[in-house]
């Protein structure tokens, strides 16, 4: 991911008449945001665990059970994290590191700009979780209400506005021994408080860390909200398959049992398999 950031970052520093150097909002040329109906969604988060809410979030919209499933677009069916808050998302089946983004995760913006942060976090064994680098560029405190170019932000969950999912490529954690990129059973998603207190992963030897800002303050439903993840690559594990017992008709069995008895009995009494009066060649 290091190398990626690095690109872009020079790309930036070259070309001073872009806005960003990051890829641009949902339906702009370039842009990597992900419609929620595309057919490469395999599978959708099934399962929570740790929703830990933070600060600003009316009970209305703490319910996890909105993450689950398929996103729809609704910018109500969420659940709202709050300032610094997090949850972490479980599924059927793993998923894995493929060619390009591996999953995307949907929040419930209503236009381009209106963009609430959160940190993505991804873990194989659900106590080891890993961070996507991220960098913000945005220059100064955002307001309440005001905006945020999504080409100044990358590495983030919320780039996107509803109905669109920010990708997220699990190789750029690859080289992580304790990563299992092919068995990934949890994702994390951890609300950043937008007023500058947490910083991005902006090279020091380029002037960074920068600080992050997003909406603030913002107030009922504070923080990141979030209505999905859904998979692009799955590892599906298939069932051992056990082997396929026929039973016999009652007959053969019968006929099996008295074969069994009649070779003991020979064997018992020394009872020759050649008739009488045959005798074995020299």
């Amino acid at each position: 991911m290091m190398k990626h950031l690095l690109y872009w970052l020079c790309l930036f520093i070259a070309s001073p008449v872009l806005a960003g150097p990051f890829s641009p909002a949902a339906g702009q040329p370039g842009s990597v945001a992900i419609h929620m109906d595309d057919p490469t969604f395999l599978g959708w988060a099934s399962g929570w665990q740790d929703y830990l809410a933070g600060s600003d979030v009316d009970t209305s919209f703490q319910t996890p059970n909105k993450a689950l499933g398929k996103a729809i677009g609704d910018s109500f069916d969420i659940v709202s994290l709050g300032r610094n808050g997090k949850i972490t998302l479980k599924f059927t089946h793993p998923i894995k590191d493929g060619n390009g983004a591996d999953f995307a995760v949907f929040s419930n913006s209503f236009n381009d700009t209106f963009l609430e942060l959160a940190w993505v976090e991804v873990s194989s064994d659900g106590t080891q979780f890993f961070r996507f680098n991220n960098i913000s560029l945005t220059p100064s405190p955002v307001g309440s209400f005001s905006g945020v170019d999504p080409t100044n932000i990358t590495g983030y969950a919320g780039k996107h506005r509803a109905g669109y999912g920010t990708p997220f490529d699990l190789n750029e954690l690859a080289g992580n021994e304790h990563l299992d990129l092919d068995n990934i059973q949890f994702v994390r998603l951890i609300d950043i408080v937008g007023n500058g207190t947490a910083f991005d992963d902006f090279p020091a030897n380029f002037g960074g860390p920068k600080p992050i800002f997003d909406p603030y303050p913002t107030v009922i439903s504070a923080g990141f909200d979030l209505e999905a993840v859904g998979v692009i690559h799955q590892n599906v594990i298939a069932p051992p398959v056990e082997p396929m017992i026929v039973p016999l008709p009652s007959y053969v069995v019968g006929w099996l049992i008295i074969f069994v008895i009649f070779i003991r009995f020979r064997k018992s009494y020394g009872i020759s398999s050649l008739p009488t009066g045959v005798k074995h060649d020299k």
